[in-house]
């Protein structure tokens, strides 16, 4: 799995996003170019409120000069709530998009992806890091083009005015234009790491509140309270290194511009006191003036506002440059029904570098039979099933289905006919039903009756005042263990899979309800491919086939009965077991 580390591209992002929107944002060009042209006019009507209505006592001409003004605040104002309407509406439609496409991508990335990163660290990657280009299609980037445009009108106005005047000003204007490019170049890192720093905190902030039981039962609260401040504590100084840095640019500003101000008064007032420039005119000047600094400035807002959104893409395209599980190229076939032949054939596989989880695997699961995996903690039992369920890939050697290599077939035909009741047997917040539909939201109310009665799902909703349609709350926290575990199964039956896998189903049962489950499983399993995970040895009498797992490798195999006789290692377990 790789990523880009590289810094998304003006290029890049003019091609992908600013391009595809052209028209529209040529439309909102327009509009602040015509917004923008309209402002001007009452600069334009201050030099002859002063040289000719007031000196003159012109009265129809202030008439006309006032019709004139509102009529240019009209057109401002119309400009500008049809400027929000349409870019502004797109940007929000572009967010949403993005962050579709980010979600899609990330659920497209393999397990292993899930098991480095935290889950609320990725909710801030697919909500958060996307917003930034509301700047890019939203205003801010017509506002800093139409910015720019009338700081061009608005300097070549001052020019005919007076070009010693504009010369003055255009020194400090230019000293700001530099402090400012030097100032995004550095606060874009920042930005950048404002986002990591974010996701972090989220996460953190996201598995507290998921394991506040957990939290409150070993009195940890103020542990928790202290990870947390220190995460808030980093943000809150990365934020500060911002501040920062834009506040040197808005100091900068107030300082060369201020000096800029004082030099017209004075430059402007020798002018009028030697009657080379009228009042009318010095007036303009002034307003004219502001009208070109006003978007300079702005300009520097939204720089670093466009600034921050390069930052937050360059995060989103790190995601969206990551290799998905589904390899397009290589897992090119597809299998319509699967029988179930599964062979290992000197797998071997390790999460890190070095240190092997499985040594050279070698088994046969025929169509419809079941292979119970059992051994201590950290054997590999799991990491097997994994690779049966295609959620992780092989470093070395070859995993086949009905003897076409697993690697090379679409995952997507695959697992439409996987089932798995995992061991964490997590549920979706929301009701029984909807859990149960799961894997078939367009099944029958026969078979989710049969499904629901096959996992004895009913022994605990009838007594329930909404039956099925109970809420179960996130990860189904007001249900028991055990009918957190029934409604997995029932899933899985609702599934009707050609292969099964499952990672102690019956771990969170009581010896009652395990004694119901089974039978339901037997039922469940019976013409299925069956990899059951069991620390109980006792459900596991009746399999096919047992693999001793030890140390990533097989150390026995064979029926219960075999390896009892065997007096193994299988021998050893059973008996521990059988003791306590």
């Amino acid at each position: 799995m790789s990523a880009t580390k590289s810094k998304i591209t003006i290029g890049h992002v003019f091609k992908t996003i600013v391009w595809p929107r052209r028209k529209l944002l040529a439309v909102g060009l327009l509009l602040i170019v015509i917004s923008r042209v309209a402002g001007l006019a009452l600069p334009w009507a201050s030099k002859y409120l002063v040289d000719e209505v007031i000196a003159k006592k012109n009265i129809p001409l202030l008439y006309n000069l006032l019709g004139g003004v509102i009529a240019a605040i009209v057109i401002q104002a119309v400009t500008s709530f049809l400027l929000t309407k349409l870019l502004s509406v797109e940007a929000q439609h572009l967010i949403s998009v993005l962050r579709v496409r980010v979600q899609k991508q990330i659920l497209r990335l393999p397990v292993r992806f899930f098991d480095n990163n935290k889950s609320g660290a990725l909710v801030s990657r697919i909500m958060t890091d996307v917003e930034g280009v509301r700047n890019l299609v939203g205003t801010g980037l017509v506002q800093l083009v139409g910015g720019l445009l009338s700081a061009v009108i608005c300097l070549v106005l001052l020019i005919r005015i007076s070009p010693l005047m504009t010369l003055y000003v255009l020194v400090p204007v230019a000293v700001f234009g530099f402090i400012s490019l030097k100032a995004f170049n550095k606060i874009r890192p920042i930005f950048r790491e404002r986002g990591k720093l974010n996701a972090e905190v989220t996460g953190r902030l996201t598995e507290t509140l998921n394991g506040v039981r957990v939290i409150k039962g070993f009195n940890a609260e103020a542990q928790e309270i202290k990870t947390f401040e220190a995460g808030v504590e980093r943000l809150f100084l990365n934020v500060k290194q911002s501040l920062t840095t834009t506040s040197l640019v808005t100091s900068s500003a107030t300082f060369l511009l201020g000096l800029a101000s004082v030099g017209i008064m004075g430059i402007g007032g020798y002018m009028n006191i030697q009657g080379s420039m009228s009042p009318g005119d010095f007036l303009a000047f002034t307003l004219y003036l502001g009208f070109m600094i006003a978007p300079i400035v702005q300009m520097s807002n939204i720089g670093s506002q466009l600034t921050e959104a390069f930052a937050g893409l360059d995060r989103t395209e790190e995601i969206m440059n990551m290799e998905p599980e589904e390899d397009s190229t290589k897992r090119v076939k597809t299998i319509s029904h699967i029988q179930g032949d599964i062979v290992f054939n000197n797998v071997s596989f390790a999460y890190e570098e070095g240190k092997p989880v499985l040594k050279n695997i070698s088994f046969t699961a025929p169509s419809g039979s079941v292979t119970a995996l059992v051994g201590t903690s950290g054997s590999g039992k799991t990491t097997i099933a994994g690779l049966a369920a295609t959620f992780l890939n092989p470093d070395n050697g070859l995993i086949t289905v009905d003897g076409i290599d697993l690697s090379t077939v679409s995952l997507n035909s695959y697992r439409s006919q996987l089932g798995v009741v995992l061991q964490d047997d997590f549920l979706f917040e929301g009701t029984i039903r909807e859990n149960i539909l799961f894997p078939r939201p367009g099944a029958s109310a026969e078979e989710l009756n049969r499904a629901v009665h096959a996992a004895h799902v009913h022994e605990f909703t009838d007594r329930f005042e909404l039956g099925l349609d109970t809420v179960i709350g996130e990860r189904g926290v007001k249900l028991s263990g055990g009918q957190r575990q029934r409604i997995a199964i029932a899933r899985a039956i609702l599934a009707d899979p050609r292969i099964l896998i499952l990672d102690e189903a019956t771990s969170n049962l009581d010896t009652e309800s395990e004694s119901f489950i089974q039978d339901s499983l037997r039922s469940l399993m019976k013409g299925r491919t069956t990899f059951v995970i069991a620390h109980r040895l006792s459900t596991i009498r009746q399999a096919d086939q047992i693999l001793v797992i030890e140390g990533g490798e097989i150390a026995e195999r064979g029926s219960h009965d075999e390896l009892i006789a065997k007096k193994g290692r299988y021998f050893e377990l059973y008996t521990y077991q059988a003791r306590i």
